[in-house]
């Protein structure tokens, strides 16, 4: 029973913190976005930029660099990546897109290059570009024909009219929400009130009554479809984390091997690591005796993926899509982790 008691502790711990630390500063905003960008941003333009048949150079590029730009975290990035998927984006930038947004992060990187080493950083920043794209253009290959079915097929999303708004008004608005997330994310409270007054003026000033209740609706729909699972999954994460003590997990990564950096990169698909809590807990496994292999495996899988991302992914494409999502993660970590430990022997 104390054990029973015990993992419910965890997972209950985990949930709160989650709560406490994310719900405010990065999901809500998060969602907002979405809900935009499901109603606002026109389909043809999504099509033309990371559609089945876009131009491959420009949507990758412009997918595999997002997260310079959102300092998010895995669970964060979803109803983004829930709206661009929604609006007609093909499969492959989609998945750049939902791996690089917490991947690419530059504060994580930096952080990693000063706390782990500069060699860590670099390699982490090359390969979560390189898997960004790598792992997208997979994915578009293996569900080609499913996606071209796609771009032909009729959305029944709720609309407004796109085109109403002037191209620049558009880049405004969405600059706004852009930076309420990242402002608010960083806890930047005064920049996060100027920009939400900012906000304010454009809705009265530019948009309709009609259009503001289709966008709460559109909005309200992603927290729906996402929450109960995300939760869900942080909970259960959270009883993972109790489960599994942290000096097992050193024992079984010591070395650099195909084994070890398979094992560095699976666990770190499970465990919820928050924006930058990866590196000093990465740190603190590195003091135990974590070989420079492994760690850059779990760099690279820990932050993209999570229980909780997992099933959210499966809500918006589908098990079979998610699956392959979570194992070309894994297996591009594993095979990079080992040939890093090598290389740095």
């Amino acid at each position: 029973m104390s054990v029973f008691m015990d993992l419910l502790e965890g997972g209950w711990n985990a949930l709160l913190e989650y709560l406490s630390a994310h719900v405010l500063t990065c999901l809500v905003p998060a969602f907002f976005i979405a809900g935009a960008i499901a109603v606002f941003i026109s389909q043809a333009a999504v099509l033309k930029y990371f559609g089945p048949k876009a131009n491959k150079l420009l949507s990758y590029s412009v997918a595999s660099v997002s997260g310079t730009i959102l300092a998010v975290c895995s669970c964060t990035v979803l109803p983004l990546f829930g709206g661009i998927y929604k609006r007609g984006a093909g499969i492959g930038p989609a998945v750049a897109f939902l791996y690089s947004g917490p991947a690419i992060n530059v504060l994580a990187i930096v952080y990693t290059a000063r706390i782990l080493g500069y060699d860590l950083g670099l390699a982490r920043a090359i390969g979560a570009i390189a898997f960004a794209a790598g792992i997208g253009l997979i994915m578009a290959l293996i569900y080609r024909k499913e996606e071209l079915a796609k771009s032909s097929a009729a959305f029944d999303a709720l609309t407004a009219d796109p085109d109403a708004k002037k191209w620049w008004q558009q880049i405004v608005f969405f600059a706004i929400l852009v930076g309420i997330l990242v402002s608010a994310a960083s806890k930047n409270w005064i920049a996060t009130g100027v920009l939400l007054a900012v906000l304010l003026i454009i809705l009265w000033r530019w948009f309709r009554k009609d259009e503001l209740v289709i966008w709460m609706k559109e909005t309200l729909r992603f927290v729906r479809l996402i929450v109960p699972w995300l939760l869900g999954g942080v909970f259960l994460a959270g009883i993972i984390t109790t489960f599994v003590p942290q000096d097992i997990v050193t024992n079984w990564v010591g070395e650099n091997s195909l084994f070890a950096n398979f094992i560095a990169s699976f666990l770190g698909a499970l465990m919820y690591f928050a924006t930058l809590t990866e590196v000093p807990i990465i740190n603190a496994f590195m003091d135990l005796g974590m070989n420079s292999g492994p760690t850059l495996a779990l760099l690279l899988a820990g932050p993209a993926l999570s229980l909780p991302n997992m099933l959210v992914i499966r809500s918006i494409m589908g098990i079979k899509k998610t699956l392959t999502y979570v194992g070309l993660v894994v297996v591009f970590a594993t095979f990079t982790g080992y040939i890093f430990g090598l290389i740095v022997q």
